[in-house]
C-alpha cells in the first residue's frame, strides 16, 4: 500500500487528473491548497539580502500557489497506472513549473 502525492502547479490539469483517477478505479483523493517555500519567501516582503532578490526575480512569472493531491492506493498495479496517467496528462515533469510527484509506503490505514 502506498500514498501517491502530486504537487500540481498546472492547475488547469486538476480536473483531467481527477477524472482520469475515477476512470482507472481510484475511489478518492484529497486536494489541498499549497504554496512552495520559495514562493512564500519571495512574497513575504522580508529578506532584503541579494539571495531573496534572486528568488523574487526567478519566481516573478511563477504561480504563487499550487494544489497538492494525495491518495492511498492499495494495489501496486493501480499505483503504476495512476503514475502513468499523471505523466501522460502533465508531460515532462522535469520542466520548471509543472510540479512533482512521489510515492511513500503506508504502514497502517485507519478509517479508509
Amino acid at each position: 500500500m502506498n500514498v501517491l502525492f502530486i504537487v500540481l502547479n498546472e492547475m488547469e490539469s486538476l480536473d483531467e487528473i481527477l477524472d482520469s483517477f475515477v476512470e482507472i478505479g481510484i475511489k478518492g483523493a484529497t486536494i489541498l491548497d499549497s504554496q512552495g517555500m520559495g514562493s512564500a519567501i519571495a512574497n513575504s516582503g522580508r529578506g532584503n539580502e541579494p539571495f531573496f532578490g534572486h528568488i523574487r526575480h526567478f519566481l516573478n512569472n511563477a504561480k504563487p500557489y499550487n494544489k497538492t493531491i494525495f491518495t492511498v492506493i492499495e494495489e501496486e498495479e493501480l499505483l503504476e497506472k495512476a503514475v502513468e496517467t499523471v505523466k501522460d496528462i502533465l508531460g515532462d515533469m522535469s520542466k520548471p513549473g509543472v510540479g512533482m510527484m512521489f510515492t511513500l509506503p503506508v504502514g497502517h490505514v485507519y478509517g479508509l
